[in-house]
């Protein structure tokens, strides 16, 4: 899923930050200057269902104006073992090293 929290709020014509976390105040819901920077920038870690709920409120917009699907980046059931092994195949595995026994490497040769 892609956010797009700042596209959304540009077109309701809200273009900063501390503008939308005023609105939202506004209608009860209190976000941290942190968190409202990762909303913004959309790095956002987690979000509540009620906070989405009072978002989608102040921007009179709907969730999927926010969420935006990427299907393309899911995985089909194997891919990433298929990847891996086409990976493995075309790299040298790294030359082993012999040591002595008791922990001390071999001189250079």
């Amino acid at each position: 899923m892609r956010w797009n929290l700042r596209l959304t709020a540009a077109n309701k014509g809200i273009w900063k930050a501390s503008e939308l976390q005023r609105n939202l105040a506004e209608r009860g819901l209190v976000i941290s200057a942190g968190k409202m920077s990762g909303l913004w920038s959309g790095q956002l870690v987690s979000l509540k269902l009620e906070d989405l709920d009072v978002i989608c409120v102040v921007l009179g917009c709907e969730i999927g104006d926010l969420l935006i699907p990427e299907p393309e980046k899911v995985s089909s059931p194997g891919q990433e073992e298929r990847e891996r092994a086409a990976v493995g195949a075309g790299t040298v595995a790294p030359k082993v090293i012999p040591k002595r026994r008791d922990g001390r490497s071999l001189p250079p040769e």
